[in-house]
């Protein structure tokens, strides 16, 4: 073959490449001109037949054609797997702005559900979300309000303290939400109107305790509440939860270190039947604890007794969940059982609201 001719030749291979349109057909066009059988190689075994002067003159030009062959090749599959590349890329993009499939959509969790619907009813009634750290100061959780060193509270069988620091203090894990009320009463000036829903933190495990659990508790704070106001609220707060207007309601006289005087608030139920049914009925189910904040509770934050006074309350979030949706044990909260959470959780788009329906 001549040199016109491995030139002709080279342009052919060269179109060829150029015009393979996908990788299959590229790779065939490989084989067909550099495979074992292909046709350079073809050119390239016939070498020995070729006169001794001519040989290396012949073997050179056809190295030539074979290295822009293949380097054609390796330059137009590079091409080609870009381009499938992106084509893939296009195919395959996911809009994450898109709402999900409905059979994949998620579920609002009982207990972020039940603290969005207390939340709407109190802020109604004028009360401002308050939130805290978890950690917190020996004197925000206990000292402030007036819970004596004594108290079995403050005893490890049932408080989560962090090490020791240098100076000998110790910090705790919140046993309740009330250190928010402190740090609120420290910051601001009276008139107070709050309510902390968050997460506590106590040494306890069984089918009604967790070692991690919910609580929401309200403060006010100002110069003419009384108690009156707060069983008027509370009895309201109830009624609106559970969805039954006449919901009958008593407070029983108790005892609390940061109130004084001290409740705890029961709302009729009816047990008949082995279940248990929220409204009138034979039988009384206490749910939370209340009273009018002691007067050390607010010297120790700086607020005059003489002039202002206020009420507290609170209760425990998962148990009220389980009294309102009937969830018998309170350990499944935390089990991230998906079935379960199909079976109480909430659709994403049914937000509570006092006028809409809790």
């Amino acid at each position: 073959m001549t040199t016109e001719n491995l030139d002709a030749l080279r342009d052919e291979l060269l179109a060829e490449v150029a015009a393979a349109s996908d990788l299959d057909a590229l790779d065939a066009l490989r084989v067909a001109a550099l495979g074992r059988q292909g046709r350079i190689t073809d050119l390239m075994k016939g070498l020995g037949q070729v006169a001794a002067e001519q040989r290396r003159e012949r073997g050179q030009a056809l190295n030539v054609v074979k290295d822009a062959v293949a380097g054609a090749i390796a330059a137009r599959q590079e091409a080609l797997e870009t381009a499938a590349l992106d084509a893939r890329l296009v195919d395959e993009r996911i809009d994450m702005t898109l709402p999900p499939r409905p059979q994949t959509a998620g579920r609002i969790h009982p207990i972020s559900q039940t603290i969005d619907e207390m939340v709407a009813i109190f802020c109604e009634m004028g009360f401002q979300v308050a939130e805290g750290p978890h950690i917190e100061t020996d004197f925000n959780n206990f000292t402030a309000l007036n819970i004596p060193p004594e108290h079995p509270a403050r005893q490890e069988h049932d408080t989560f303290y962090l090490p020791e620091k240098e100076d000998g203090s110790r910090r705790v894990l919140r046993t309740h939400t009330s250190p928010v009320q402190i740090r609120t009463m420290l910051d601001m000036k009276p008139p107070i109107r709050i309510i902390v829903p968050g997460r506590t933190f106590r040494a306890d495990y069984d089918a009604t305790h967790s070692p991690m659990f919910h609580q929401i508790e309200g403060l006010v704070v100002d110069e003419t509440t009384h108690m009156g106001h707060l069983k008027g609220c509370l009895i309201e707060f109830c009624r609106a939860f559970f969805g039954v207007d006449e919901l009958p309601a008593r407070f029983r006289p108790s005892y609390f270190p940061f109130t004084e005087p001290s409740a705890e608030m029961d709302i009729g139920c009816s047990r008949e039947g082995g279940g248990l049914t929220i409204g009138a009925g034979a039988d009384w189910l206490e749910i939370l604890g209340c009273g009018m904040v002691h007067p050390k509770v607010l010297e120790n934050c700086g607020i005059d007794s003489s002039r202002y006074q206020g009420y507290a309350f609170g209760l425990g979030i998962e148990r009220a969940a389980m009294l309102k949706y009937g969830i018998p044990d309170l350990r499944t909260f935390y089990e991230s059982d998906l079935r379960w959470l199909r079976h109480y959780g909430f659709a994403p788009l049914d937000i509570p609201t006092v006028a809409g329906g809790l």
